[in-house]
C-alpha cells in the first residue's frame, strides 16, 4: 500500500491510485473506474488551485470544492488523507460497519462540502454557494466536480442557468468525461455531447483538455479562472480505470470488487 507521503510528493497520481485500490479492496466495495478517473483533476486542484487549512478543513477562508459526482468519493479520501484531515487508519477501515467514510461523499466527513450520494444535487449547492460568496464580496472560488452521465439530470442544466443568470464567475464547473455511466456508455444512454458547445450556449466560458493530462488540466483552469462575468466549465476527457490496463473503458469493472488477485495485478502497473 502507498507509504506515507512526503512533502513535496502529496497528491501524487499514482500514489492516489495505490490508496483507492486499498480502500476498495479492504473495504469490498465498488467504484473504483470512476474514482480512476477524477485522479489527475484532484490532484491538480489541491496543489495547484484550492486555497485550503491543513489545520481545518472548515476554515472560514478556504475555497469550496464540491464533489456533485459522489460516487467518486475514494479519490477525495485519499487526498484527505495526504492533506492530514483523515487518518491512514480511517481510510484502511473504509467501508466497514461503523467507519465514518461511506461509499458516496456525505457533509458530516471533514473536507466535504455537501452531500452528493443522488446524482444532480451537487452543482445546485455549489451553485448557491457560489451566490453567498459574490454576494458577501468574497474573493473565495468555488469549485464543482460533475460526471458526464451526472448531466442527464435536468437539475445540473438549471443550476448552470441560474449560476450563468447571476454571473458568477466564481464558480467553476470541471465535468470528469469518461465517457461512461452506471448503465453504459452515455452516448447510449442519453447523448449530451457537444458539451463544450451546450455549456456556452447556456452563457459559461468553456474549455477542453486531457483529464490525465496534468500541464493540461493546469493551463486550462489557469486560463478558465482569469475569465470574467460568466461561470466556467472545463471538459476533461478522461478514461474510466485510467491506470490499470484491465479496468480502462471497461464498465463491468463499475460494480466489480477487487479480489486479491485483482490487487496484486493492479498494484503490479502502478508500481
Amino acid at each position: 500500500m502507498p507509504r506515507p507521503a512526503a512533502a513535496g510528493d502529496r497528491f501524487n497520481p499514482t500514489r492516489l491510485r495505490r490508496q483507492v485500490l486499498g480502500m476498495a479492496h479492504k473495504g469490498q466495495s465498488v467504484h473504483v473506474p470512476c474514482a480512476f478517473s477524477l485522479i489527475e483533476i484532484y490532484s491538480v486542484l489541491y496543489s495547484q488551485f484550492l486555497k485550503f487549512d491543513p489545520k481545518d478543513p472548515a476554515a472560514p477562508d478556504r475555497d469550496y470544492l464540491v464533489l456533485s459526482k459522489g460516487h467518486g468519493v475514494m479519490t477525495a479520501y485519499a487526498c484527505f488523507q495526504e492533506i492530514g484531515w483523515l487518518s491512514q487508519k480511517q481510510l484502511d477501515d473504509y467501508f466497514k460497519d461503523g467507519s465514518l467514510l461511506r461509499g458516496l461523499g456525505e457533509a458530516d466527513i471533514p473536507g466535504f462540502e455537501a452531500t452528493a450520494g443522488s446524482l444532480g444535487h451537487g452543482l445546485p449547492i455549489a451553485a448557491g454557494i457560489a451566490l453567498g460568496l459574490k454576494r458577501r464580496a468574497s474573493p473565495r472560488r468555488v469549485y464543482c466536480v460533475v460526471g458526464d452521465g451526472e448531466l442527464n439530470e435536468g437539475s445540473m442544466w438549471e443550476a448552470l442557468m441560474f449560476a450563468a443568470h447571476h454571473r458568477l464567475d466564481n464558480l467553476t464547473v470541471i465535468v470528469d468525461a469518461n465517457e461512461f455511466q452506471a448503465m453504459g456508455p452515455t452516448r447510449d444512454v442519453l447523448n449530451m455531447e457537444p458539451l463544450p458547445d451546450k455549456f456556452r450556449a447556456f452563457g459559461l466560458t468553456a474549455e477542453v483538455c486531457d483529464g490525465h493530462d496534468v500541464k493540461a488540466l493546469e493551463a486550462a483552469l489557469k486560463m478558465l479562472v482569469k475569465a470574467s462575468g460568466a461561470p466556467q466549465a472545463l471538459v476533461a476527457r478522461t478514461v474510466k480505470g485510467k491506470g490499470v490496463s484491465f479496468m480502462e473503458a471497461d464498465n463491468t469493472w463499475h460494480y466489480t470488487r477487487i479480489s486479491d488477485e485483482t490487487l496484486r495485478r493492479a498494484l503490479s502497473e502502478l508500481a
